[in-house]
């Protein structure tokens, strides 16, 4: 027979392994879920209410003008831009500066460029790349011409529809094709030398306009002159049939030892007068035979 105290002492095993199991399962529960608070509990592991905190009045959200981002970017745009050329601008002086240090002037640094480059180069492109007005770049380029010419130097500057670039002097062109293995035995027909001459000082002109000055057929010579690389299409005639016009290139001047067309000798007034009245009438006549580029 089981005594009292007996059951008491059960009683209160129980209650306490009951209990125990209980707090272990509200101490392994994920955080999300609040603890069991029982009554049996020790007070000291209930968690205490936090005091409450005041919220703050929320301000109504203000409405965004549509206009404004777009404006702030441009603004911004803006500034970037005008920055990034005043960077360029303050990088080329640097560079003319360190060059104005060591002594060489403007003629002098246009001479490099135009040695280095690969072909003609306009006025404008220098001036950017200078960092200079146009006017100077077009007052350098000038006076160094004038020193080539002055001081019996081997190089020339060569200028052609507003484009400069850097030659050998005619008067060296003998020695150059030696050294080059220039093969000089093919020569100009009569007929293409004066193709050329009507060419150079009237150009553009069309294949009607040419073949009316000289009075013949000049189709073919007109091909031959393109694959020497003497001639070029410049553009077409707003004519009926918009015929093609013809210009004289880089090469034409190489060959002829020039600088420039102003150093193509002067045309007796008489021969000019007739070629003038000679092609002013062929512009005026409809381009007859659909006159078009020739073909190689």
């Amino acid at each position: 027979m089981i005594s009292s105290s007996t059951m008491t002492l059960g009683r209160f095993v129980r209650v306490t392994l009951h209990n125990f199991r209980q707090l272990i399962r509200d101490i392994n529960a994920p955080i999300t879920s609040p603890m069991t608070s029982q009554s049996h509990h020790p007070p000291q592991l209930s968690p205490s209410p936090a005091p409450p905190v005041a919220e703050e009045p929320i301000a109504p959200a203000q409405t965004p003008d549509d206009d404004a981002p777009l404006a702030v970017a441009l603004s911004d745009a803006g500034e970037i831009s005008s920055a990034g050329e005043e960077e360029e601008e303050d990088s080329a002086q640097a560079l003319l500066d360190a060059v104005a240090a060591t002594g060489l002037l403007l003629p002098a640094v246009l001479e490099s460029l135009l040695f280095v480059a690969e072909s003609a180069v306009e006025p404008a492109q220098l001036a950017r790349a200078c960092g200079v007005t146009l006017p100077a770049v077009e007052q350098g380029l000038a006076e160094l011409a004038e020193h080539y010419r002055t001081a019996g130097r081997g190089l020339r500057l060569q200028e052609r529809a507003g484009r400069y670039q850097l030659v050998t002097a005619p008067e060296t062109g003998a020695v150059v094709e030696a050294f080059l293995q220039v093969d000089t035995t093919v020569r100009l027909s009569g007929p293409a030398l004066e193709t050329l001459a009507v060419i150079a000082y009237r150009q553009p002109v069309t294949r009607a306009q040419v073949e009316a000055v000289r009075g013949v057929d000049c189709s073919g010579v007109l091909r031959s002159l393109i694959q020497r690389g003497l001639i070029e299409e410049t553009g077409r005639l707003e004519a009926p049939g918009r015929p093609v016009l013809y210009g004289i290139t880089d090469l034409f001047l190489h060959h002829f030892g020039l600088t420039t067309l102003r150093e193509l000798p002067p045309l007796a007034i008489a021969e000019q007068d007739r070629m003038d009245e000679v092609l002013s009438d062929s512009v005026t006549q409809p381009a007859a035979s659909g006159e078009s580029a020739p073909h190689n």
